[in-house]
């Protein structure tokens, strides 16, 4: 790699809207982000799933078979 080109890399503060705090490395101090993985539905398993159907249940279900 080439010296004097790439970001100093320190430790940074994420803060998420629902009050989780953690520690990562970035070339910024501080972040704020809207979803963390404590309050993210795919992570807390409410996560909701629409079931469509294809077509033959839908033809089965429309003739009640």
């Amino acid at each position: 790699m080439k010296e004097g080109i790439h970001p100093d890399y320190k430790e940074c503060k994420v803060t998420c809207a629902c009050g989780n705090t953690f520690t990562t490395l970035s070339n910024t101090d501080t972040m704020r982000v809207e979803v963390c993985s404590e309050c993210h539905p795919f992570f807390t398993g409410q996560q909701k799933f629409a079931n469509r159907g294809g077509r033959v249940e839908k033809f089965k279900n429309k003739y009640n078979l």
